[in-house]
């Protein structure tokens, strides 16, 4: 394929217009030369976005461990013996307390991820609960809590939930080699549900999980075709655990891993790319080249749900050396 037929991507597109991409079409994209494809996305970036700024997001785990699910990069899945500990729900307060102290440092999203299948009806009252008050910090709110149903959805949605996070992971076609406890229609299901309730979409996915190029291009292309495509898009470096069945999966080549920032950039114009789990492991080296392929979001603080972050110092003196700043500092 020639660069002649993905030229259309330097064109400024919403992501309320519907542009189909083909799994061949994306995957030129990933082969173009790296040079060629760094310049192709902060063309694309630099349409829809002040290129020097980050938006910071905070992670909370509000409910750790257990999870019936048997995801294989997951060490809360009770499948696998990873060490960590089942805990039971956080109370509100403690909730409240994580996001001021994540409001203080400089966040202007927070993620509150608990690891279940589905809540419970008691388990949405409680996160309920702590959606409003989050919110009443004035600060944006984002929940991942698996599978809903459309009442769950209705419920987040009068709470007043600006995101609802849930990850397709990887293609369809490798999606059974890592979850066997539900189907990749299901969580196409959750989204819908989502986006019907007129909530914002955060949904991406994990790479290094053994999957080659074309099924990245195809959760790509998963992505990049829904209408609309999704708001916020995390793009995830597999972080390997003791006790998980990938523990001893072949590192993902850096560079790959830029890529695949850039063609979500590319195909995904409008949406916050946020560089996620798997930056602890990253040299700042490849976190420019990372920001450079259009990624304008991160994880903020010093813990994900149960692996490890670039502390606030660390980020901060990054973010410092390239001259970039929080989004919320530039306007």
């Amino acid at each position: 394929m020639t660069t002649q037929t993905i030229e259309f991507v330097r064109q400024k597109k919403s992501n309320t217009e519907v542009q189909r991409w083909s799994v061949a079409e994306i995957e030129a994209l990933f082969t173009l030369p790296f040079s060629d494809l760094m310049f192709r996305a902060q063309q694309v970036h630099r349409e829809q976005f002040d290129p020097n700024a980050v938006q910071l997001s905070t992670l909370l785990s509000i409910k750790t461990g257990g999870c019936s699910e048997d995801c294989g990069y997951c060490p809360q899945s009770a499948f696998h013996s990873a060490g960590v500990e089942n805990r039971k729900m956080l109370d509100v307060s403690e909730v409240v307390k994580a996001a001021k102290a994540a409001q203080d440092a400089g966040a202007d999203r927070f993620c509150m991820g608990a690891a279940w299948r589905e809540p419970s009806e008691e388990d949405m009252a409680a996160v309920v609960d702590m959606v409003k008050s989050v919110r009443a910090l004035g600060m944006e709110t984002c929940a991942t809590l698996g599978m809903l149903n459309d009442e769950q959805t209705e419920q987040l949605r009068v709470a007043g939930l600006d995101y609802y996070n849930h990850n397709l992971d990887t293609t369809p076609e490798f999606y059974g080699n890592i979850i066997s406890t539900r189907d990749y229609q299901d969580r196409l299901d959750t989204l819908e549900r989502v986006r019907r309730a007129g909530m914002h979409v955060c949904s991406g996915g994990i790479v290094g999980m053994g999957e080659n190029l074309t099924q990245r291009a195809g959760l790509i292309a998963q992505l990049a075709n829904m209408n609309p495509y999704p708001e916020s898009v995390p793009i995830n470096n597999l972080v390997k655990v003791e006790g998980t069945p990938l523990a001893d999966q072949e590192e993902l080549d850096p560079l790959d891993f830029v890529r695949t920032i850039a063609v979500a950039r590319i195909t995904m114009p409008t949406a916050r790319v946020r560089l996620s789990a798997g930056r602890q492991q990253m040299s700042d080296a490849v976190q420019a080249l990372c920001f450079l392929a259009g990624a304008n979001s991160i994880f903020y603080g010093d813990q994900l749900l149960t692996t490890g972050n670039p502390d606030v110092e660390r980020d901060r003196a990054l973010l410092d050396k390239l001259g970039m700043y929080p989004f919320a500092e530039s306007h």
